[in-house]
């Protein structure tokens, strides 16, 4: 079966041909594979079809291995499906994705019995993970950070100053006493060192002594000399992690076709924007990000005034820029459009030796092995990984990125353990100075149904600030805005005297104007539900951002109430009043 990676654009062979089953069941199997990871199933990196590959060849192979292995899928029982989740099964009891992913593809399988259909459709049991992915230390992050600019500092170095070199030389102005400047040459015409034209007994093309015993240094440090390396391709891979925080496949298929947005303007903000693409979001897989010129100031130097002019990778465009520049020529070596592509040290033979994009986690793991990057605990070094670097930035920028509010706090910030004793810190400071400035303003005045039931009309408007028109037309509901009623529309606080209130009737929590009558009591116990709601959609921080103060105003507000007749006003709620809720809350009654 043959599989064509969209990113990459490049077709990839999987053979079912070679499982230990007979032919028949190798086609069902064929079939539901070509279904499963068909367009709009949600699997469209290399990654995850390989992974259900190998999903099939596990399963296979366990099938082959039973005294009486079933001829095809439709002579699968669930007994097969129950024995394989024993195989898959680990010595710490966490059961391989193996399993997950097999019952995923019969699930699309045609020849299954009614009973295997039902078994596949059961849930998968539930890992314990033995240990949680946390973030780093802002402290760690920095660190991590400063040892990829390094880096790629060192490899522009070189790369910049062999190409000058290479331009003196094929100008004639350099004497070569040690071949260096010819070697130099002849990488960048053919993309590899001279080699013999035989091939040894162990299939290999050695390159010519003089190469090898010049010293120079190893065939890859040599064809570094005009391109990164694979350890720097996973520097630039981290930076623009620690950056942009994108997911690692993101990371690794940035492409290198982009859009200038500040059109070249010498004295605007330089911004490029780049298309990617994250398969598992369906039809939304194809989104822009944007890298503008703008330091992050999260991952510089504790001195922001020692940056300078060379220090262009501290913001996401200059990451991209140099990235851009660096890997210019390996990208026409191998024809790629992606902008990670520089020499791995093994690859295919002839024109394009080598070169290709990052995408195994084996060059990132050597950066990590390499750099050692300290701990703040100091014990053993820090394993540097593109998921943890996203999942960092996320809780320290705290804002989604390429994901919903929601999932950035349930599946992000909500499962990790990182830093969440200061992070809990700073949202109660945050909710606390919200509180206090709410009671710190206006408190509503509230008219209680027991005052309007015995009280003297004239009495009870004089009482409560108000002339006698005015009441009447408060209690003829006339005044009503959302949760109050407004007494005086032409004087309010937020706009100039004289001039109608345009402010939002969210502001009405603390305005002297408001009046809150027993009939406002549902709408503010609604309002006050879907501000409680939001809580699960956005982080803490966020939340406390946008409605701390109004939440705290109406806590405030129905603390003056009886728990019962809350309770009664929120089961008496009228259909209409809760559309009307619903397009507040919605911001659909904003002036725009």
């Amino acid at each position: 079966m043959r599989w064509f990676a969209a990113e990459e654009r490049v077709a990839h062979d999987y053979s079912f041909a070679l499982l230990p089953v007979p032919a028949l069941m190798q086609r069902q199997l064929a079939a539901a594979f070509a279904r499963r990871i068909a367009p709009g199933s949600g699997i469209g990196s290399l990654s995850a079809v390989r992974h259900q590959y190998v999903a099939v060849q596990r399963f296979c192979t366990f099938l082959a291995g039973l005294p009486d292995p079933p001829p095809d899928c439709s002579a699968l029982a669930p007994s097969h499906i129950d024995a394989f989740l024993v195989y898959c099964r680990g010595d710490n009891g966490v059961v391989r994705e193996w399993f997950r992913l097999i019952k995923a593809m019969l699930r699309v399988c045609d020849s299954l019995t009614p009973a295997v259909s039902v078994k596949v459709r059961e849930p998968s049991p539930k890992n314990v993970p033995v240990s949680r992915k946390t973030s780093y230390s802002r402290a760690e992050f920095t660190r991590i950070a400063q040892a990829a600019r390094s880096d790629l500092r060192r490899a522009a170095t070189r790369i910049r100053a062999n190409r000058a070199l290479l331009a003196r030389y094929r100008a004639g102005t350099v004497a070569d006493t040690d071949r260096r400047c010819e070697l130099l040459d002849f990488v960048d015409v053919h993309g590899d060192v001279p080699r013999y034209d035989g091939v040894t007994k162990w299939g290999q093309v050695v390159a010519k002594g003089w190469v090898t015993q010049g010293g120079f240094g190893s065939v890859p440090d040599i064809m570094s000399w005009l391109s990164l390396s694979a350890v720097e391709l996973a520097a630039a891979a981290i930076l623009l992690a620690v950056m942009t925080g994108q997911n690692p496949s993101v990371i690794k298929g940035t492409p290198a076709k982009h859009h200038r947005g500040d059109g070249y303007v010498d004295d605007g903000l330089a911004t490029v924007i780049i298309d990617v693409h994250k398969p598992r979001r369906g039809r939304r897989a194809y989104m822009n990000a944007v890298l503008a010129d703008v330091p992050d100031w999260i991952s510089v130097p504790a001195n922001p005034d020692r940056l300078t002019s060379r220090d262009q990778l501290h913001t996401p465009f200059g990451v991209y820029a140099l990235l851009h520049e660096l890997t210019m020529s390996a990208r026409q070596r191998c024809g790629s459009d992606r902008l990670l592509v520089g020499y791995h040290g093994c690859g295919g033979t002839g024109i394009g030796r080598g070169f290709r994009p990052l995408g195994s986690r084996e060059p990132l793991e050597n950066w990590s092995n390499s750099r050692r990057v300290p701990s703040d605990a100091g014990d053993a070094p820090l394993r540097v990984t593109l998921d943890r670097l996203r999942l960092t930035f996320v809780e320290l920028h705290q804002k989604p990125v390429a994901h919903t509010e929601e999932t950035l706090v349930n599946e992000y910030l909500g499962r990790n353990r990182g830093n969440l004793v200061a992070y809990r810190d700073v949202v109660e400071a945050a909710l606390q100075e919200e509180v206090t400035k709410a009671r710190s303003r206006a408190v509503i005045d509230v008219l209680t149904k027991e005052e309007l039931a015995q009280a003297n009309p004239k009495e009870l408007a004089a009482a409560h600030g108000l002339n006698a028109d005015v009441f009447k037309r408060m209690l003829a509901r006339e005044l009503d805005t959302v949760m109050v009623a407004c007494t005086d529309n032409v004087n309010s606080p937020f706009t100039g005297p004289d001039q109608p209130c345009s402010a939002s009737f969210m502001m009405c929590l603390g305005c002297p104007c408001a009046r809150a009558l027993p009939h406002h009591l549902p709408v503010q116990v609604l309002v006050h539900d879907h501000l409680e709601a939001r809580k699960s959609h956005m982080t803490p921080l966020v939340w406390v951002q946008r409605f701390g103060l109004p939440h705290a105003q109406l806590t405030d507000l129905l603390d003056r109430h009886d728990p019962i007749d809350i309770a009664d006003a929120r089961a008496g709620a009228t259909p209409d009043q809760r559309r009307l809720v619903e397009r507040f809350v919605n911001r659909e009654l904003d002036i725009r």
